[in-house]
C-alpha cells in the first residue's frame, strides 16, 4: 500500500465531500475538546446542539474550570454517559492549574491531563495543534481493519498495537488533523457497519477487505454477552408545581436527581402520599444494563424525607439525567 496516494485520496475526498459540522469551523482546541468528549458514544445529530449550548455558557477553559459539578452536569442533562462531564470538568481544572488556562500543545502533557487519553489527545494533537499523531476511534478501527483486512479481536493488545501503528503511519505528513477526520468520517458515512459503500469509496484501491470479497467481516469482534435487565421501582411524588427529587445514591448518575428508587416489590417511600397510582413502566437502556422501571405516580403531603421538592419550571437547569426526564414523563 501506497501511504502518500493513500493520504491524497483521503485528505481530496474529505475536502469535496465532509459534512459541515460546528467544530469544524473553528481551530480553538478548548471547542474542539468539548467537542471530541461529547461525541464518544453519542451521534452527531444529538451533539451539535449540546456543543453549542455548552460553548455558549461555559465558553473558555477558565469558565469550564471555575463553574460548579452541579452546573456543569446541568449542562450535559440528557446526553448521557455522565463521567465524560465530570473527567472533562477534571480536564479543565487541571489546565488552569498546571497550564495557567492554555491547553498545552505537547502530547505528553495532554495525555497527563484527567480524561485525556490516547485518542483524546491525538484528536486535540492533530486537528487543533497540527502534530502528526494517530487517533482510533470505532470508526478509524472499522476502516483501517477493512483496508488491511485485518484479523482478530481488535479490542486484543496485538490487534490494537497494529491500528495504532497504521494509523500512526498515515498521519506522518501533511494537514494530519485533516487526515485523522478523513478516517473518522470515511467510517461514519462511507465503510459503516453494515452495507459499507465500496462502490464510493475514496479508499476502495488500496483495500483489501474489498479484494477479498466480503470487507464488512472486518472487523471481527466477537459476539456481545447479553445484557442483564434490572427491574425497579421509581416514585414520581408531587406537590403542586413541585416534585420530590434525591441526588442518586447510585454510582449510575452520581450528582444528578432522580426520583426515588428501589429494587423492593413493596417499596416504603418514608413519606405521606395519597392519590397514589400505578403510571406504568419504563424501559431505559444503558450500555451495560437494561432497566425495566415500573412507575408509581402520587401526591405529596407533608415534608420529604430527604432530597429536595424542585419546581417543574426549573427541570431544566438542574442536573437530571435521562432517566429522569423518561420517568416523570411516564407518570404524566
Amino acid at each position: 500500500m501506497s501511504a502518500p496516494s493513500l493520504r491524497d485520496a483521503l485528505l481530496a475526498w474529505f475536502d469535496a465531500a465532509k459534512r459541515d459540522l460546528p467544530w469544524r469551523r473553528t481551530r480553538d482546541p478548548y471547542a474542539i475538546w468539548v467537542s471530541e468528549v461529547m461525541l464518544q458514544q453519542t451521534r452527531v445529530e444529538t451533539v451539535i446542539p449540546y456543543w453549542t449550548r455548552f460553548l455558549r455558557e461555559l465558553p473558555t477553559v477558565r469558565a469550564l474550570a471555575e463553574a460548579p459539578e452541579s452546573e456543569v452536569l446541568a449542562r450535559w442533562s440528557g446526553l448521557g454517559y455522565y463521567r465524560r462531564a465530570k473527567l472533562l470538568h477534571a480536564g479543565a481544572k487541571a489546565v488552569l492549574a498546571r497550564h495557567d488556562g492554555e491547553i498545552p500543545r505537547d502530547l505528553a502533557a495532554l495525555r497527563a491531563l484527567p480524561g485525556v487519553g490516547d485518542y483524546t489527545a491525538g484528536a486535540l494533537g492533530s486537528i487543533a495543534f497540527d502534530l502528526p499523531v494517530p487517533l482510533v476511534d470505532g470508526n478509524v478501527e472499522r476502516v483501517l481493519t477493512r483496508l488491511h483486512a485485518l484479523p482478530g479481536d481488535p479490542r486484543a493488545a496485538t490487534v490494537k498495537k497494529r491500528l495504532w501503528a497504521l494509523a500512526a503511519d498515515l498521519a506522518q505528513g501533511p494537514r494530519p488533523g485533516d487526515l485523522n477526520q478523513s478516517l473518522m468520517e470515511l467510517g461514519a458515512t462511507i465503510c459503516t457497519p453494515t452495507s459499507p459503500k465500496c462502490l464510493t469509496c475514496p479508499a476502495r484501491n488500496w483495500c483489501e477487505g474489498v479484494r477479498s470479497g466480503d470487507p464488512a467481516r472486518f472487523p471481527e469482534k466477537p459476539a456481545r454477552a447479553p445484557v442483564p435487565t434490572e427491574r425497579w421501582r421509581a416514585l414520581v411524588a408531587t406537590r403542586g408545581d413541585a416534585i420530590w427529587l434525591r441526588p442518586s445514591a447510585l454510582g449510575r448518575w452520581s450528582g444528578m436527581l432522580v426520583p426515588p428508587l428501589t429494587r423492593d416489590d413493596v417499596p416504603a417511600w418514608g413519606a405521606e402520599l395519597t392519590d397514589v397510582r400505578s403510571a406504568g413502566r419504563v424501559v431505559h437502556v444503558l450500555t451495560h444494563a437494561r432497566l425495566e422501571i415500573d412507575v408509581t405516580a402520587a401526591t405529596l403531603r407533608g415534608e420529604v424525607p430527604d432530597g429536595e421538592l424542585v419546581p417543574l419550571a426549573e427541570l431544566p437547569r438542574r442536573a437530571v439525567p435521562r432517566v429522569t426526564r423518561a420517568v416523570l414523563e411516564r407518570a404524566r
